[in-house]
């Protein structure tokens, strides 16, 4: 018995959703970490997009391009965090209107 998945319309319908999140959770918040997960919300959507259409066309190179797509969301976390760590050593905060005072 083989699986049916649903039509691609409702995968891409649900990366619109969550990249749509993304776009929002970017805009208007004010801490680092809520835009950071916004983000990473925003890669998650189009990962979702490349593996819907990987398997609607039967190919690979979607998925491929999705593992590209995770290493380079795993260094921005990496270096983001860290910065979040130093710029909260200093000012105690993680406020983004905060961080305009670093200007140097």
């Amino acid at each position: 018995m083989e699986l049916q998945l649903p039509p691609i319309t409702y995968f891409l319908g649900l990366s619109a959703v969550m990249f749509a999140l993304g776009i929002v959770g970017v805009t208007l918040r004010k801490n680092a970490l809520i835009i950071f997960m916004s983000l990473e919300l925003m890669f998650n959507a189009a990962n979702l997009a490349f593996v819907s259409f990987a398997s609607f066309y039967q190919n690979i190179n979607g998925q491929v391009f999705v593992f590209f797509v995770m290493a380079v969301a795993a260094a921005e976390v990496a270096v983001g965090l860290a910065l979040i760590v130093a710029i909260f050593r200093t000012k105690k905060s993680i406020d983004i209107d905060q961080m305009k005072n670093l200007k140097g």
